[in-house]
């Protein structure tokens, strides 16, 4: 018997023992011999356990239930709001894990979330009595050198990609946290600091493997299933599990001309900041996070990204010295992975987060008020930028599922706490917040907001009913719910 095929009738024998009726005789009733879940519409099923001793036999990887070794550990996502309990949870280890266990929740209409990262903000990485699929133990990534590409497992982090590609000076678009997955940052557009220069991540994505609700994969590409792969690209997780991406790679020196610079808060600079950043080149990327220091001052300190000639990046950026007084400047030559894990240790898992995001053309003195009104109050809750534009607005709204080419900002709106207890308030003023500053906005990243179908559907503009069709292909019975959900027709 091969190694692979015994580790696999132990696995499957572990569990039927484990579970009373499952693999021997019991004298316990038939309910004895299922375990209990529930399905995408919230019904409450059984589940024959020889059905899912059968399935941990079909997986090169961990079949793990709430009672296993492990599974409080597997459960876990990186927003601590949420703790939630999935009756089933496949450890995919490959793709053919990954098909069987979509066919097997689709043959009995589990309710299915899909874990690559673990960093959805609203936590529909995980569920409560549905099935889990985890792609944390795919993280792979080869680099082709000679024709500039990457080849990324579906649950890799953003700084595997960074480690892999910087070391042959390459890279491609990946975002601020380096603990964030590519599948969930990619499927639902991608922005990061390079995202001017060469791209968002759904730009630089040349192709795809993606479960569909059926159980099959399919390849996605421009040749290959292009009407999938225009709705992958920005349409989120609703088709199917991404279980490898190809992206292209550019040339880059990951010793760049960056830093920081704070200002104390004001409309007027604030102001100023849009005016300047709309006029920079592609290379660089100045983004405000806005918040308080140790003394309680309001303050905006905004990071420096510059992806080109150091001493060219020291004269572009010399305008931003100019916007206010600095309370302090740090530039000069640094390691972009610097940038890349800074924040990783306060955006670490297990605490409490809660974002609203809001796209701009432009930065409106009327959106600067609300801003400042928000930020100076008691107790604020932080705000920051993401600097968009370059390259990507010169990209057509329909060339992807991915439709906000106008943009030149992403506001975010932000509460992070460790006490729970907290969270409800701030909530409550992050809301309030957003609905004031709204009014100034054209739509939202869709990876950073729980909202309403209608306002799902908006956000897609004209993108929508393609969405909807492609839905209706690959996904009919609505299995892959847990996402800024598109709706089926049939």
């Amino acid at each position: 018997m091969r190694r692979r095929t015994f580790c696999r009738t132990t696995l499957a024998a572990g569990i039927a023992a484990a579970l009373p009726g499952c693999g021997y005789e019991s004298n316990e009733s038939s309910a004895s011999s299922t375990i209990a879940a529930l399905t995408s519409s919230g019904a409450e099923i059984n589940i024959e356990t020889s059905a899912v001793s059968e399935l941990a036999g079909e997986l090169a990887g961990r079949l793990l239930l709430p009672a296993d070794d492990g599974y409080n550990l597997a459960r876990r996502i990186w927003n601590g709001m949420f703790d939630k309990r999935p009756a089933l949870i496949a450890q995919c280890q490959n793709t053919a894990d990954v098909a069987n266990a979509v066919a097997f929740a689709a043959e009995r209409g589990l309710l299915v979330s899909v874990k690559g990262g673990g960093h959805s903000l609203p936590g529909k990485s995980t569920c409560d009595g549905g099935m889990m699929i985890d792609l944390s133990h795919m993280r792979t990534v080869d680099v082709d050198t000679e024709n500039l590409t990457a080849r990324v497992d579906g649950g890799a982090l953003l700084g595997h990609v960074d480690v892999a590609t910087h070391q042959h000076k390459l890279g491609t678009t990946t975002g601020v946290v380096s603990h964030t997955g590519v599948g969930g940052f990619t499927l639902g557009g991608g922005y990061g600091r390079t995202d001017r220069l060469i791209g968002l991540a759904v730009d630089n994505l040349l192709s795809a493997n993606i479960v569909i609700a059926d159980g099959s994969t399919l390849h996605a590409s421009e040749q290959e299933n292009p009407d999938l792969f225009w709705a992958i690209r920005g349409g989120g997780g609703n088709f199917g599990v991404a279980t490898e991406f190809v992206y292209r790679l550019h040339p880059f020196d990951p010793t760049i001309y960056g830093g920081t610079v704070v200002f104390d808060l004001s409309k007027e600079l604030l102001v100023l900041y849009g005016e300047l950043s709309a006029s920079l080149p592609n290379e660089a990327s100045i983004e405000p996070q806005i918040g308080l220091d140790e003394d309680g001052n309001r303050i905006v300190t905004i990071e420096v990204c510059y992806a080109g000639d150091h001493a060219t990046g020291e004269q572009v950026i010399a305008p931003l010295l100019t916007l206010a007084k600095p309370r302090a400047a740090d530039l000069g030559a640094m390691e972009y992975r610097l940038l890349q894990t800074g924040g990783d240790a306060f955006m670490r898992h297990g605490r409490q987060y809660y974002m609203k995001s809001g796209l701009m053309t432009a930065l409106s003195s009327g959106a600067a008020e609300v801003i400042v009104d928000y930020m100076s109050r008691d107790d604020p809750v932080a705000s920051w930028f993401q600097h968009l534009g370059g390259l990507p607005s010169t990209i057509a709204p329909d060339a992807m599922a991915y439709s906000h080419r106008a943009a030149a900002l992403n506001l975010g709106i932000m509460v992070i706490s460790d006490d729970p207890s907290e969270m409800d308030e701030r909530i409550a003023t992050a809301r309030a917040f957003y609905k004031d500053v709204e009014p100034y906005t054209q739509g939202f990243y869709t990876n950073l907001n729980d909202d309403t179908e209608i306002k799902t559907w908006r956000n897609y503009g004209d993108n929508y009913l393609r969405l909807v069709e492609a839905k209706n292909q690959y996904d009919p019975k609505n299995l892959f719910r847990l996402n800024a959900n598109i709706l089926p027709s049939v």
